[in-house]
């Protein structure tokens, strides 16, 4: 049974952040499953998005609200957050092949991004979900090469109950 967990980590951007982040991990056996780390909201912050199978996440997110430079630390869960991943991937596509490798792609909006002889390299972007099944619907074509980003998420912005029409 995988026990994944979402957390988000607002850190100074400074050398050795993400080092010592990525020590914690490994020093306490939790694997990463994914980690995409790039510019918050404010000069001087980094966000980093993580994605750790570990069983007890409380002692996980306590020991990162520890570290020297971190400033928040929230888990998020796949309804309270927005998430999505960027695959590049690319796929034999011959002559004959070509036509039904486009269609197939177009329902979920894959952009192809380089054509070669025999192949089509796509674009990807959307939710972790999304990109598994455009990466089962291409396996029968054959996958050639195949490289995802980290996943990024932030949290969900609560709706209004009474929203009124402006005007």
């Amino acid at each position: 049974m995988s026990n994944l967990h979402l957390i988000t980590v607002l850190v100074e951007d400074k050398p050795g952040v993400l080092a010592r982040v990525a020590t914690m991990f490994a020093r306490r056996g939790f694997n990463i499953h994914s980690l995409a780390v790039g510019p918050a909201e404010e000069l001087e912050l980094s966000r980093m998005t993580i994605v750790v199978d570990a069983p007890d996440v409380e002692q996980v997110i306590k020991q990162l609200q520890k570290l020297i430079n971190t400033l928040k630390v929230v888990e998020l869960s796949g309804t309270d957050a927005i998430e999505r991943e960027v695959m590049l991937i690319r796929v034999n596509a011959d002559t004959e092949q070509r036509s039904s490798v486009l269609d197939a792609a177009a329902v979920f909006k894959a952009k192809p991004v380089d054509v070669g002889a025999t192949t089509i390299t796509f674009e990807v972007v959307g939710d972790p979900q999304k990109l598994a099944d455009f990466l089962e619907l291409m396996r029968p074509y054959g996958v050639v090469s195949l490289v995802k980003s980290g996943r990024i998420a932030l949290a969900r912005e609560p709706k209004a109950r009474n929203l009124r029409a402006i005007g």
